[in-house]
């Protein structure tokens, strides 16, 4: 399994999860119907950006991270 999402795009990656996440687990008004989608999605742009892989990158053969 080879890295292939790059620097910046793990950090948008980590932060945008973390804000789903949290929005998830928010009590905001009206954030009843998007709070399975949005932490399911958080939890996913999460998880990828902390190991540095995804897997729908692969079948474009996508990559954000440099050359090796």
């Amino acid at each position: 399994m080879a890295k292939n999402v790059g620097g910046i795009d793990r950090a948008v990656r980590v932060v945008g999860g973390i804000a789903l996440i949290a929005y998830a687990m928010s009590n905001l008004p009206g954030a009843e119907d998007w709070m399975v989608p949005a932490g399911m999605v958080g939890f996913i742009a999460l998880l990828t950006g902390i190991i540095g892989w995804c897997p729908a990158y692969m079948p474009f053969g996508f990559k954000t991270c440099k050359a090796q």
